[in-house]
């Protein structure tokens, strides 16, 4: 399943407030366990945009690398 921002913060919105209930909890999923799960997601959001980030400038550095080699080859 994929979830949006939206859904993220909600999610994150009702664990905070189960956080806050300490032992009076509603059953379901320890909240500790959730929070670990969305300071994950947030850890791979930051990932993803790092590795974007470097093939985006991977893809410039072979762009000028071929243009001058295309300038010598002329």
């Amino acid at each position: 399943m994929i979830l949006d921002a939206n859904q993220l913060a909600s999610i994150r919105q009702h664990n905070d407030e189960e956080l806050r209930r300490g032992s009076r909890a509603t059953h379901g999923y320890p909240a500790r366990t959730v929070q670990d799960l969305l300071h994950t997601v947030e850890a791979l959001k930051k990932e993803k945009k790092k590795w974007k980030k470097l093939a985006q400038d991977r893809g410039k550095s072979l762009k000028a690398i071929s243009e001058l080699a295309s300038d010598r080859a002329d």
